[in-house]
């Protein structure tokens, strides 16, 4: 039977990290846990859960869980997220894979992300595809400090899973207001780094195309009030980042 080693980064993820590492049980073969000097507990259940953890100052969302990939003893890797955690049809197709062998480099997971308790099936947050399970030999994180994705050669494609990978996104507006801002800052000190700049116009301009794009154009009212704040915060973080970004 084949084997995978999950890899998860944490920062202070007390309140996730347990649904997500129950959801990994029968699945991983081993779990990676590659911790960003959390002071909550999350060290502590992870290594309850039998967890191999490492304590790595944040080097940037893509750097961390590459360092995690590195660290792993198994070749295919299922790369989660400490708020993600996997339903029963995705540990079903996930096991099935480990029974027959893997035939594919790269697979897709579906991930449904939700706003509170109400899943976003609209707002561009549906479909959701991510590549999270890999041969780490074939494909690797970028070093990106956010946004960062799963690269791989352009002679592979990847093999889509039956399941959902599940995503608690935010509790509620204004926590998901805190975590765009947290990624919005981040994103203007790598823009600001590589000497990128536009006007306060092109940003007010962008802003109100970003509202319309996920209100209007991908059905976010639909979505009811999430679907308003998704869009409204998508606005607002067009001219954050142009603002944080001319500072630095």
């Amino acid at each position: 039977m084949a084997k995978i080693s999950a890899t998860i980064i944490t920062n202070n993820n007390c309140g996730t990290i347990e649904r997500c590492l129950h959801s990994l049980e029968g699945v991983a073969d081993e779990i990676v846990v590659v911790d960003a000097c959390s002071t909550d507990g999350t060290v502590d259940k992870c290594k309850s859960h039998g967890c191999k953890v490492t304590q790595r100052e944040f080097a940037g969302y893509g750097a961390q869980k590459q360092y995690a990939v590195s660290l792993a003893a198994n070749s295919y890797i299922l790369s989660i997220d400490a708020d993600e955690y996997i339903d029963d049809e995705l540990r079903q197709s996930i096991k099935e894979l480990k029974e027959t062998g893997f035939k594919h480099r790269i697979y897709s997971l579906s991930r449904l992300n939700f706003f509170g308790d109400k899943p976003i099936r609209h707002s561009g947050w549906w479909p959701d595809p991510q590549i999270r399970l890999f041969d780490k030999r074939y494909a690797s994180w970028n070093l990106r400090d956010v946004h960062e994705r799963v690269t791989f050669p352009s002679t592979l494609w990847p093999a889509p899973v039956k399941g959902t990978l599940m995503h608690d996104r935010c509790a509620n507006a204004c926590e998901y207001l805190n975590k765009e801002s947290h990624y919005a800052a981040i994103n203007a000190h790598v823009l600001a780094s590589s000497g990128w700049h536009q006007s306060s116009i092109t940003a007010y301009l962008k802003a109100i195309a970003a509202f319309l794009r996920i209100y209007v154009f991908k059905l976010g009212y639909l979505d009811g009030n999430p679907g308003f704040e998704i869009a409204k915060t998508a606005a607002s973080m067009q001219l954050l980042t142009n603002r944080l970004a001319k500072k630095n």
